[in-house]
């Protein structure tokens, strides 16, 4: 299974998170499953690529530390796709949706740090990590 995970500080307020985010994951070409007050999970349309290679995006809106201005937000992508190299399709999808959030004129990311991704069974403990399980 191939799994990454990054999280973000964003300057909006809870109460305005939703809508920027559900528009950020159309744009990646991903549709809203489930639509919680504090989670989000997304996935990509079938048809395109394998079953297996299909990627769903967990997104959780931590709203226990948030303040007016600015809320945490834990994205987890991942699938049943076997991590045998690096730029897998779970990757490339991970990475199209980093690039969408960097560029993305709703929001701008408070906190973006970047670790390199690595081959385990353990996840690091930095803002940003990707991990292959």
């Amino acid at each position: 299974m191939s799994r990454y995970i990054c999280d973000f500080l964003v300057n909006l307020s809870p109460a305005h998170v939703r809508s920027p985010l559900k528009k950020l994951l159309a744009d990646c070409g991903l549709e809203i499953v489930y639509d919680l007050e504090d989670y989000l999970m997304a996935r990509e349309i079938p048809g395109r690529v394998s079953f297996a290679r299909l990627v769903t995006v967990e997104v959780l809106i931590d709203v226990t530390r948030a303040t007016q201005s600015a809320v945490n937000l834990s994205f987890v992508i991942k699938n049943e796709e076997l991590p045998l190299n690096f730029n897998n399709h779970c990757r490339q999808v991970f990475d199209l949706l980093r690039l969408t959030i960097a560029h993305h004129d709703d929001w701008q990311p408070l906190d973006l740090q970047s670790n390199v991704p690595f081959a385990g069974s353990t996840t690091t403990a930095a803002t940003f990590s990707a991990t292959m399980n």
